[in-house]
């Protein structure tokens, strides 16, 4: 059977976002992604250079997924109340393991403070890159409601956003969501 390049490095990818989630970045080696992924470590370093380099492709590779999966939790709203209502409500749900301490937060988070002492890994910039899109991608719905100043909007949303999902990770409390929903609403009608 022919190898697949592609397929290979999707399994890498997959292998390392699921070990850097569960156990962090530091507290993994190419080692164990090696050997989750299936693959001899010459064919891990025959994809990815480094450790370093893997985790910037790796999220990247990701960034795809999570864009989407936002977008079906905001669906078709087509007014700004509805649109955070469904983000938030979206919130609540995949982090509700938090309450039987099972939920571990936004993966591309929690490497970037994992690595803040290293502004310009890859992680990182991968990272920044992400949360600018994601930002982005909310301003361009939030102007479709009719918005005003949606790009801030989408800041503060977004900060409503990052800081409702640490909360909930340190205190396993998915209420915060819910609260964080209460601040957005008011947002949207101000803006």
């Amino acid at each position: 059977m022919p190898r697949n390049p592609t397929a290979t490095r999707a399994r890498i990818y997959a292998a390392a976002y699921a070990l850097f989630y569960r156990k962090g970045f530091q507290r993994t080696s190419l080692d164990d992604i090696a050997a989750k992924a299936g693959v001899t470590k010459r064919t891990l370093y025959y994809h990815v250079r480094s450790k370093d380099d893997l985790a910037g492709a790796m999220l990247e590779h990701q960034h795809g997924f999570v864009l989407a999966e936002m977008a079906r939790w905001i669906g078709d709203a087509s007014d700004a109340r509805r649109l955070t209502d469904s983000l938030f409500d979206s919130v609540a749900r995949w982090a509700a393991p938090a309450r039987a301490g099972r939920w571990t937060g936004s993966g591309f988070t929690r490497i970037a403070m994992e690595l803040a002492d290293l502004p310009g890994h890859p992680a990182r910039v991968a990272t920044r890159r992400h949360k600018g899109a994601v930002q982005a991608e909310l301003a361009r719905r939030l102007s479709a409601c009719g918005v005003r100043n949606a790009r801030d909007v989408a800041a503060q949303l977004q900060m409503l956003l990052e800081g409702a999902m640490a909360l909930i990770l340190i205190d396993g409390d998915v209420r915060y969501a819910k609260l964080a929903a209460s601040a957005a609403r008011k947002l949207v009608r101000s803006g």
